[in-house]
């Protein structure tokens, strides 16, 4: 069974099931989730807890004797199993298939795993679990639903904020949820319950955000001028290594480039979609929207462009690196064709 994240807080409040799957982009929202089933164990009488790491030269015999080797002093266990990398390999698949076949009594298995990718989803031990369990996928909120989740925090300590002091947050704290958490604790500190201004936000909260070059991706597919002028500049100041920047930037054009070529051929989207290896639901959402305001002449002026910059950055040429990217962003913001790049 899948349960969204808001969802099992209510289900915990049920006597707990024998197998819970943890897994997720989002290390805190993962380790409060996994908190959330340890506490309801204890409360629920799993007094003893085994926690199992199941990383190089781990011995999956173990997971089978830590759920049958039960307590003298209590019948009730959880079992604590995490896998850091998401890669059971072969002899781990197997075990993980017999485990979940075989749930002992008296046993509760939380099982803790990075984020899954499509391919791993379909793995027979993932469905094996799945199946047999309740998988819970915990990743952070996308940029246009963080000012709701910062909402949400703020009213479990009975205080909330205008529209203009969540966006600022979400402003200063995006790709770092660990740093948005430890902002809310910190207001919840400084100021009483009730209305919290945005003067008193802009004080306190510091910026912490954390960019990288998928967001810069994501911002230039659905045309955010502002959020990709903001994402270059935190990638400037971080230090960010130009030649990365550019190949995600020329890589994104260049698939654009030929969706753009086969709809205009006639050809099916989807299956352009699944050519090029576009899997991710938000990400088709996306790059359709950015195909709407790009022409085949657009994309070629762009690559002409990630032409240039990257001669700039072999010292071919002369100019600012990351004033071009700037330029080179908004130019597929806009959508419109453009004159070609400066040779």
């Amino acid at each position: 069974m899948n349960l969204r994240p808001e969802q099992l807080i209510s289900q915990l409040d049920k006597p707990l099931g024998p197998l819970y799957i943890l897994h997720g982009n989002e290390p805190l929202l993962v380790l409060e989730a996994g908190d959330a089933i340890r506490a309801a164990a204890r409360k629920q009488g799993y007094a003893e807890r085994e926690v199992l790491v199941a990383g190089q030269g781990f011995r999956w015999t173990d997971l089978h004797s830590a759920a049958g080797n039960l307590s003298l002093f209590g019948a009730s266990k959880l079992v604590d199993l995490r896998i850091p990398n998401g890669k059971p390999g072969r002899d781990g698949g197997e075990a993980l298939q017999r485990y979940a076949r075989h749930l002992d009594e008296g046993v509760v298995t939380l099982i803790t795993l990075p984020e899954m990718d499509w391919a791993t989803r379909k793995a027979a031990w993932f469905v094996a679990l799945s199946e047999a369990g309740v998988v819970v996928e915990l990743n952070a909120p996308e940029r246009e639903r963080l000012p709701d989740w910062l909402a949400r925090r703020l009213a479990a300590q009975q205080q909330k904020a205008s529209p203009d002091a969540l966006a600022f947050i979400a402003d200063h704290i995006e790709g770092n949820l660990l740093a948005a958490h430890q902002e809310i604790l910190k207001l919840g500190l400084l100021h009483p319950p009730g209305e919290l201004s945005l003067e008193a936000v802009r004080d306190a909260v510091l910026n912490v955000a954390r960019y990288d070059v998928d967001k810069l991706r994501n911002a230039m597919l659905e045309g955010d001028a502002a959020r990709c002028a903001r994402l270059l500049e935190g990638l400037k100041g971080e230090g960010e290594a130009p030649p990365l920047v550019l190949w995600a930037v020329a890589n994104e054009i260049r698939t654009l480039a030929r969706l753009r070529m086969g709809v205009d051929d006639g050809q099916p989207l989807q299956g352009l979609f699944k050519a090029e290896r576009v899997f991710e639901e938000r990400r088709k959402q996306a790059i359709q929207r950015a195909l709407q305001r790009l022409t085949s002449a657009s994309l070629r002026t762009a690559i002409l462009h990630a032409a240039r910059i990257d001669r700039m950055i072999k010292g071919l040429t002369t100019g600012d690196v990351w004033d071009e990217f700037l330029q080179l962003c908004l130019r597929l913001c806009r959508g419109a064709a453009q004159a070609p790049a400066r040779r």
